[in-house]
């Protein structure tokens, strides 16, 4: 009796369990939004730079970076972060921040680069993205596979844009241009799963986990 009086009615050196956060649970899935703004941003521009749209009308694209790839991109990034997924408030965030540094080059910035640098200059911006994919993509053997193919193909697109770019190689860029329609299809596909599979309440579309208690 001695020994329970002494002994304390809880363990203070253990915290307390987190309290539920209610406002982020209320938030619903913003990963197929990211994915469909990132993936139609990047089909528009990879048709111009698979030569299968005239260059000419590049410029569409500007109005899309910004305001879908950059935008809705950044605030799928944002409430990632309400939701605590750090992978996902990283890539979101990042990648529309991307899509908004394209829109400001090409709007202020591509015309007070010499000519004789353009071509170097836009390889390391494209290179440096591609390495940035590429780590993440290592990350993304956490998530799901239709994810890490995006990630994989998008890192692949990136580093062939910014090689065809600095040796000023078109048929390199081409090829990166066909694989950012497969980077797109992936993300499209990966946008249309989350959407379906939550619309139905059920798993509709594969997307395999990868993750592993």
């Amino acid at each position: 009796m001695a020994d329970q009086a002494v002994r304390p009615t809880s363990d203070q050196t253990r915290s307390a369990p987190p309290q539920t956060d209610v406002t982020a649970a209320a938030i619903a899935d913003p990963a197929p939004l990211g994915l469909a703004g990132f993936a139609l941003t990047t089909f528009v521009l990879s048709m111009f730079n698979a030569g299968l749209v005239d260059k000419k009308g590049l410029p569409v694209v500007l109005g899309l970076a910004l305001a879908y790839g950059g935008g809705a991109q950044l605030l799928a990034g944002m409430w990632e972060f309400r939701k605590g997924n750090a992978f996902g408030a990283t890539a979101f965030s990042s990648y529309g921040a991307f899509w908004i540094s394209y829109w400001a080059y090409v709007t202020f910035f591509a015309s007070k680069v010499p000519a004789a640098n353009a071509g170097s200059a836009v390889g390391l911006y494209l290179i440096a993205w591609g390495i940035f994919t590429a780590y993440m993509w290592i990350a993304s053997f956490r998530t799901t596979a239709a994810v890490n193919l995006v990630f994989l193909l998008l890192a692949v697109t990136f580093l062939l844009l910014g090689i065809g770019e600095a040796a000023g190689s078109t048929g390199i860029g081409k090829v990166g241009g066909w694989v950012g329609l497969a980077t797109a299809v992936a993300a499209w596909y990966a946008s249309f799963a989350g959407v379906t599979n939550f619309t139905f309440g059920r798993e509709m579309l594969p997307v395999r986990q990868l993750r592993r208690a």
